[in-house]
């Protein structure tokens, strides 16, 4: 990234700062005990497959808006289906897992380290409420955090990351934005912003055909990497 002049880290919350897959399994370790790791594994697939699915057809219009709230409890009714569960009380408090995900173990102290630096802003598609508890469980520090939800649509809308532009009152191309996910990456580009990718094992990899400013290991690398070019 030659001569960057970025005035603002723009973050992907789940699955670039937070395990999503781990807090997933246990949720659905409570729908029943004896379920061992292949069955807790195709059952986290059958939940992340409806979100995204979903999400999908929100963006493409095929879909009215609805908050991941309502996605998260239509996806615990399907896990637990799968399950062979049908207790609502149970099925309540699955639908709460995607708000209960560990932070990677860079996490805290690499914002930390980052926020010396730049505001940092939290971008995610996870809903206000659903944000507030994963910000929370997880410990993350943020100057400003915003959910898709302002703007009724999904990533990789451009609406969505338009949110964080007129957060930072600063022009996209003086925005970083900071994901695992390579389809998110795209589209922040698609607005115009400057983008780095943080390697993560749940993460969407770069194609060969990307280009990313930035390709971190963690939030460490990405924090010497803007302190060498800064």
């Amino acid at each position: 990234m030659p001569e960057p002049e970025i005035d603002a880290l723009v973050f992907d919350v789940l699955g670039t700062l937070v395990d999503e897959p781990a807090g997933l399994r246990d949720g659905i370790r409570a729908l029943d005990p004896s379920l061992d790791d292949p069955g807790i594994e195709k059952l986290v697939s059958l939940w992340q497959r409806h979100i995204d699915g979903e999400q999908r057809r929100i963006v493409e219009g095929r879909r009215p808006f609805v908050a991941s709230d309502v996605l998260d409890r239509e996806a615990a009714r399907i896990v637990a289906e799968a399950a062979g569960v049908d207790d609502p009380a149970v099925v309540a408090t699955v639908a709460l897992s995607g708000r209960r995900l560990p932070p990677w173990p860079d996490t805290v102290a690499g914002l930390a380290r980052l926020a010396e630096r730049f505001p940092l802003i939290g971008l995610s598609n996870a809903s206000r409420v659903a944000l507030l508890g994963v910000n929370a469980h997880a410990g993350l520090r943020w100057h400003q955090a915003l959910s898709a939800e302002d703007a009724r649509s999904y990533k990789p809308d451009p609406a969505v990351y338009r949110l964080a532009v007129t957060v930072s009152g600063r022009p996209p191309e003086r925005l970083l934005m900071v994901a695992a996910h390579a389809w998110d990456l795209r589209g922040a580009q698609s607005l115009g912003l400057r983008t780095a990718n943080v390697a993560r094992p749940v993460g969407d990899p770069p194609a060969p055909s990307d280009r990313f400013d930035l390709y971190a290991t963690d939030l460490t690398d990405l924090a010497e990497q803007l302190a060498l070019h800064g």
